[in-house]
């Protein structure tokens, strides 16, 4: 497992199967849950920007919901995705056809932050060997950083 800081607040940690990014944000965790529950905003978030808008589904997240969402790497493509684990205010993940998962985890501060973590995770893929091959999750390790950097800028500047 490899972990480093970085200049902006982030830490990430990378292993074999994940690529995880911590960073404190300024806001509670139900208002940080509040906010990545909403696939509308995972644009905003996309460390990446391959997420491009939410198509179909619920306006918030829940046990089991099912969304849609428009995507783009290289080119234009769409993919829907089913939250796996729900606790609220704590942690939601979600996978697709593929299997590998996104999960978001939060921890309350006492000072009204929040430390969220958000972790690409390919433990639970149905062909891992093919990511691996791929270079994941080592080329998420950047994405899962913007993200968590994103979602605190957002809450910056509120």
């Amino acid at each position: 497992m490899t972990t480093s800081p970085s200049p902006d607040g982030v830490t990430t940690t990378l292993d074999d199967d994940s690529a995880s990014a911590t960073i404190t944000v300024n806001a509670s965790a139900h208002d940080v849950f509040e906010y990545i529950r909403r696939p509308a905003n995972h644009a905003e978030i996309s460390g990446d920007h391959t997420v491009r808008g939410h198509l179909v589904g619920p306006e918030t997240l829940g046990p089991d919901s099912r969304f849609g969402m428009k995507m783009r790497f290289g080119v234009p493509y769409r993919i829907t995705s089913r939250v796996v684990e729900f606790d609220e205010d704590r942690v939601i993940a979600w996978c697709h056809l593929s299997g590998h998962r996104w999960r978001w985890e939060l921890r309350p501060s006492g000072d009204g932050t929040t430390e969220v973590t958000e972790t690409y995770d390919q433990s639970t893929a149905k062909v891992p060997l093919v990511l691996k091959m791929m270079g994941y999750p080592k080329r998420h390790a950047a994405n899962v950083a913007n993200s968590v950097a994103n979602l605190a800028a957002h809450f910056a500047r509120q």
